[in-house]
This record gives structure tokens, C-alpha cells and sequence, in this order.
């Protein structure tokens, strides 16, 4: 019985292993020595792990009594955090060295937080739910702060810890009141306490501030402030990490809470989600169209994204799921390739995030302003391009379960959205040459992220790359 609960976390076990023999290792070594073979190790584990993850299990198995699940909805969520964590240390090795940030410790956080994810998309207990989210929440506070000569990345880190600590107070209160009304932290058990699809007043409180701590993890408004000044302060691979992982596991943890402990209760929840929903979107298609600074323009855009996200969410469906999953999928992968680009916006060395400053870029550099173009025309859900069909997903997902004022809000905040990232295309294209110009960063692994995230906005139009038919499996594991 042991053995079969330890098979179950062997990814996690091996993660473990793997930080604390590092951690170990780095005493008798001159550590920061090893830091560019440590990035390049982790990355490679991670793809190891999610090709050993999307290769092996079938069916659902459940471990330590009940605590934790292993189905092909956490499969999936567990490939995707693997392989978008892989793909930002493998962006961010040079830009850290060439800025003297590339220390031993940043690899190692990483893989502990990304272990806190992969307990997050498995929990099947509120405290293992929670001891995931701290170990993750724990690791991303430090590398927000990661620039320590740097103001604005010390108040990203404090920020952040400080808005993470209450939204983690919000959450465990909302668990508790879910212990005392439901009798468990078993979310086989809480499922259980529904009457007539319905939950009592208590537990509906419970609901709610389970709801607010999980919507502070996706950045959901009104719960989004933190995003935009840590997304800005934080180093940009830190926020490239922001973007991608750990969205894809809050996101994932939200729908397990809501499916598989409020399950019966979808008439009560799914209200709420939808306003978290049309809120999100709302808030961050408009506030980032005053914004000159292209990271905190990343963070409203998040904010809007999530929002549509948590639409396929609040449809409360098999579909529903299946249509986040996919929009996730996309979000990540145009993400990837746009913070590519951001990295290597650069001027005597230094980096460089004013929009403006990409004035006329498209006569310097014509191949990588049309992959951005291509990328900034898929975030805006222009078609035919791949990240118009995971708006079309979540919109129609949406409709067909009877949310049509929520499809057609978010049409109109998709319009709205669509201002700012064409504002960067005219920049690119139309703007005014600034008297020093970009200097053209040489990184052959940037430019290959960013040319083949443009691809696969193109080229994943066809069938996008059977995302949908994984998507559609994972879901129906959840909704039952």
C-alpha cells in the first residue's frame, strides 16, 4: 500500500531529491560555478518529467487515503507546468548571466515551487491543497525579490508576500468554516455534503473565501493587485515565470476545488466565477491601455486573460474544463514566446521595457517584429491565428450552458483588449524612431522561443497539435 501511495508522487519524490542533492552538493562546491550547468539540468529533468507524466498512467488512482489524486486532468495540467517551467530557465539562463543574477539558488526555487504545483493540481484534501500552494507561494516570494540591488524588485518581493500571506489567511479560513460545516477535508467528503445540488449558509461562506484565496493565486479582480507591480519589478524571466506555471496551476487547482469538493453545487458557485470572470476582463483590457511599461502591460493582459479562462470555469461543464485547459494551453505558449522578445529588448547592455522604445524596430529587425506581430495578434484573438479559437472555446463554452450575457461581454472586452496590443504593432511599424535605438540581442535561444511560439500560432490551426482531443480526455476524468 505504501509503495503504491509513493509510485503515485515519484515525480514530486524525484523533484525533491533533486533540489535537496543540489542544495547539498552546493556546500562542497563553489556553487555560483555550477549555476549554468544547474539550469540547463533542471530544465532537462522537467522535460524528462513531463515526458514520463504524458507517457505513463491511465484511469484515475487515488493515494494516502484519499489525499491525493493522480487522473488525466492532473496529468495534463502537470505536463504543461513542466514544460512551460522548462522553457523560461531555458530563456532566462543568459539574460541572468548577463546581468550577474544567475545565482546557484535560483534553479533550486524553481523546482521547489514548480513541486508545490504539481501537489496543487493533485490535491484531493484541503491541507495538502494548501501545503502545496505555501511550498509554491514560499519559492516565488524570493525570486520576485530576486534583484536585491534593486528597489522595485524588493517591494515586488514584500508586496507579494504580504498580499500572498492574506489571500492565504482568506483561504484557510474559508477551509476551516468548510471542515466545521462539512465534517472532512476530503473533498470526497465535502461533495457529499450538497443537499439537493445546494450548499447550507455555512459552507456557502466557506465557498466564498475558498473562492477568494484561489482567485488572488490567478489574479482574478478584485483580488489583482499585486500583479502589475510585481510582474514590473520582479526580473523579467521571474515574470515570464509568473505568467505561464503558475497560472496554469492556480487555474487547475480552482476547477479541482470547484468540481471535485463543490461539484454538486454549481448553481451556487458558478455565479460567483462568472463575475470574477467578467471583472478580469473588464478591468485588464482597460487598464493596460494607459500603461507604457511593456511588463505591466503583460500583467494587466494576464488579468484579462484569466478572466476569460475562469469563463470555461464558470460554464460549470465538461466543456467548460475542456475549453480552459485549451485556453490555458495557448495563453502559456503565446506568453513564451512574447517574454522571449521582451528579453531581448535591450540598450547598452541594460534591459529595456518602455513600449515606445520599439519605435520603427520592424526596419531593424523585420523577422522578429513579424513573429511579435503574429504573437500580439493571437493574445488579441484576431483569426485565423491560434489564440482566436481559445477565445471561440471559452465563449461558446460559455453560451452553451446558458451564460450568453457573459459570451457577449466578453466579445466586447476582447474588442476593447485588442487596442493595446495593436498600439505595440504601430509602434513596431508606425512609431516614432527613438534617437537610441534597440540594440539587436544576438541570443539564439530567445529568438528560437520567440519564431517558434509564432509558429505554432500559426501552424496549430490545423488541429492544435491534438491539444483539444488531451484537453477533452483530462476533462472528463474531472467532471463526472
Amino acid at each position: 500500500m505504501i509503495s503504491a501511495d509513493l509510485n503515485l508522487i515519484l515525480p514530486e519524490i524525484v523533484l525533491a531529491l533533486f533540489a535537496m542533492g543540489a542544495l547539498l552538493g552546493a556546500v562542497y562546491t563553489g556553487k555560483d560555478k555550477l549555476a549554468q550547468a544547474m539550469v540547463w539540468a533542471t530544465a532537462a529533468l522537467f522535460l524528462a518529467l513531463a515526458f514520463w507524466i504524458g507517457v505513463s498512467g491511465e484511469g484515475t488512482q487515488t493515494g494516502f487515503g484519499d489525499m491525493f489524486v493522480v487522473d488525466g486532468f492532473a496529468r495534463f495540467a502537470k505536463v504543461v507546468i513542466l514544460l512551460s517551467a522548462a522553457c523560461v530557465l531555458l530563456m532566462s539562463e543568459g539574460y541572468m548571466t548577463r546581468r550577474g543574477l544567475l545565482l546557484f539558488e535560483y534553479p533550486v526555487l524553481i523546482v521547489l515551487s514548480v513541486i508545490g504545483m504539481m501537489v496543487m493540481v493533485s490535491a484531493s484534501d484541503l491541507m495538502v491543497l494548501y501545503m502545496g500552494l505555501e511550498l509554491q507561494s514560499l519559492a516565488l516570494y524570493v525570486v520576485a525579490s530576486f534583484r536585491r540591488d534593486s528597489s522595485k524588485s524588493t517591494e515586488a518581493g514584500l508586496k507579494y508576500f504580504v498580499l500572498g500571506a492574506l489571500s492565504s489567511g482568506l483561504l484557510l479560513y474559508g477551509a476551516s468554516l468548510t471542515y466545521g460545516f462539512a465534517g472532512t477535508t476530503k473533498f470526497t467528503g465535502i461533495i457529499e455534503a450538497a443537499v439537493h445540488g445546494h450548499v447550507t449558509a455555512g459552507l456557502l461562506i466557506g465557498l466564498v473565501l475558498l473562492i477568494a484565496g484561489l482567485a488572488f493565486k490567478v489574479s482574478a479582480v478584485p483580488f489583482h493587485m499585486w500583479t502589475p507591480d510585481v510582474y514590473e519589478g520582479s526580473p523579467t524571466p521571474v515574470t515570464a515565470f509568473f505568467a505561464t506555471a503558475p497560472k496554469v496551476a492556480a487555474m487547475a487547482m480552482f476547477a479541482r476545488v470547484m468540481f471535485d469538493a463543490f461539484g454538486q453545487a454549481i448553481p451556487d458557485w458558478s455565479q460567483v466565477v462568472a463575475l470574477l470572470s467578467v471583472l478580469s476582463m473588464f478591468l485588464g483590457a482597460i487598464a493596460a491601455i494607459g500603461q507604457t511599461d511593456i511588463k505591466r502591460l503583460m500583467a494587466y493582459s494576464s488579468i484579462a486573460h484569466m478572466g476569460f479562462a475562469l469563463m470555461g470555469l464558470a460554464a460549470g461543464t465538461a466543456f467548460g474544463v475542456q475549453a480552459m485547459l485549451i485556453y490555458m494551453a495557448i495563453y502559456v505558449t503565446m506568453n513564451i514566446g512574447t517574454f522571449a522578445f521582451i528579453m531581448s529588448m535591450e540598450r547598452d547592455g541594460q534591459p529595456v521595457t518602455d513600449v515606445k522604445s520599439l519605435g520603427m524596430y520592424s526596419t531593424r529587425e523585420p523577422l522578429k517584429a513579424l513573429a511579435m506581430l503574429v504573437l500580439l495578434f493571437s493574445l488579441a484573438g484576431i483569426p485565423p491565428l491560434v489564440g482566436f479559437f481559445g477565445k471561440f472555446y471559452v465563449l461558446r463554452a460559455a453560451y452553451d450552458a446558458g451564460l450568453a450575457w457573459l459570451a457577449v461581454a466578453g466579445v466586447i472586452a476582447s474588442v476593447i483588449g485588442a487596442f493595446y496590443y495593436l498600439r505595440i504593432v504601430f509602434f513596431m511599424y508606425f512609431g516614432e524612431e527613438q534617437e537610441e535605438a534597440l540594440e539587436t540581442n544576438r541570443s539564439v535561444v530567445l529568438k528560437g522561443f520567440l519564431y517558434a511560439s509564432a509558429f505554432v500560432m500559426v501552424a496549430g490551426v490545423i488541429n492544435l497539435f491534438g491539444v483539444e482531443a488531451m484537453a477533452q480526455a483530462a476533462a472528463a476524468t474531472l467532471v463526472q
